[in-house]
C-alpha cells in the first residue's frame, strides 16, 4: 500500500498540474470501490475550481471552491494518472476528472481497494477516515519528548507501534523498518522501554527517510507510479526492507538481514547492529 511518500508525490504532481483549473466534468463508471461514490458526485463536481491539493496522512485532499474537499485513497493498488485530451476508457479508470483547458486526471485500481470521498472543508477533522490520525511525522510540534509520550502508552513492539496511524500518521512497512535500521533499534523493542534519546533518534531517522523518499517519487514496489507515469525508485536505496539474507549495510559481511512476521507484516532488520 502506498506510504507518506508515494501520497505526497501523487498530491505535489497533481497540484502542479490541476491547481487553479476549473473541472468541466466528473466521470464515475462504477457504483463504488472499497466504499461507496458518494451520491450525486459527478454533478457537485461540476464547474468546481481546484484551489489547493495537498495530503494528510496516506490521503490525497483536493480542496475546491464552495468550501468542499475531495478526498482520495489509493488502497493497494490505485494510482492517478494526467493527461490531455480525450479521457481514458481502460476498464479500471473508475474515476475520472477532465479540466475546462483538457487536461485530466484519472484514478485508476484495478483492485478496488481505494476510495472517494466528497465533505465540507470544515467537517474535516471529524472525517470518518481522518478524525483519529495522530500528527504528521513533519510536524513541528512533535518533538521527542512527546514521541515518547506517545510512544510509552503502547505495550507491544515498536514497529507495528510506528504503523499505527492513530500514533502517527502515514507510517507503513516499508519506511517503519527502514527508519528502525538507521536510529539501530529492533523492531522488536517494547515502545515502553524505549529511552528519550532513542526516541530522539527515531523521530529524526524516519523524518529523513521520508525526506529521501519524496526526493526519489516513492518506492515502486508493485502499483506506485507518479502522476506523470514514471516510477519512483526510493526502493534502489533500501538498506534492510526484503532483504532477508542479504549482508547488513552496517555490520558489512559480520551480520545479515533478518526477516520475522509482526502483526502478519514482515519485519526486516539486523541482529547484530539493531538492539
Amino acid at each position: 500500500m502506498p506510504e507518506l511518500p508515494e501520497v505526497e508525490t501523487v498530491a505535489r504532481g497533481l497540484a502542479k498540474i490541476l491547481e487553479g483549473k476549473t473541472i468541466e466534468k466528473a466521470l464515475v463508471r462504477r457504483p463504488d470501490l472499497r466504499l461507496p461514490f458518494p451520491k450525486g458526485l459527478a454533478s457537485k463536481l461540476k464547474g468546481l475550481r481546484v484551489l489547493h491539493i495537498g495530503r494528510r496522512a496516506k490521503y490525497v485532499l483536493m480542496h475546491l471552491s464552495n468550501q468542499l474537499v475531495l478526498l482520495v485513497h489509493l488502497g493497494m493498488s490505485g494510482r492517478i494518472l494526467l493527461g490531455q485530451g480525450a479521457a481514458p476508457t481502460g476498464k479500471h479508470a473508475h474515476f475520472v476528472l477532465l479540466m475546462q483547458d483538457g487536461a485530466w486526471a484519472c484514478l485508476e485500481d484495478p483492485r478496488r481497494f481505494g476510495c472517494v470521498d466528497l465533505f465540507d472543508a470544515e467537517s474535516q477533522e471529524q472525517h470518518p477516515l481522518l478524525a483519529g490520525l495522530g500528527p504528521e511525522p513533519f510536524d513541528p510540534d512533535l518533538d521527542a519528548r512527546l514521541f515518547m509520550q506517545r510512544l510509552i502508552r503502547k505495550k507491544g513492539p515498536i514497529k507495528p507501534a510506528l504503523m499505527d496511524q492513530a500514533l502517527i500518521a502515514g507510517i507503513g512497512n516499508i519506511y517503519a523498518s527502514e527508519a528502525l535500521f538507521r536510529a539501530k533499534i529492533a523492531p522488536n523493542r517494547p515502545c515502553n522501554g524505549l529511552k528519550e534519546r532513542e526516541c530522539e533518534l527515531l523521530l529524526q531517522a524516519l523524518r529523513k527517510v521520508l525526506e529521501e523518499a519524496i526526493a526519489s517519487g516513492g518506492s515502486t514496489l508493485r502499483d506506485h507510479v507518479r502522476p506523470d507515469g514514471e516510477l519512483g525508485y526510493f526502493q534502489h536505496h533500501f538498506a534492510v526492507y526484503g532483504k532477508e539474507g542479504h549482508p547488513c549495510p552496517r555490520c558489512k559481511d559480520k551480520a545479515s538481514i533478518l526477516r520475522i512476521l509482526q502483526a502478519g507484516r514482515s519485519s526486516f532488520y539486523c541482529q547484530r547492529c539493531q538492539r
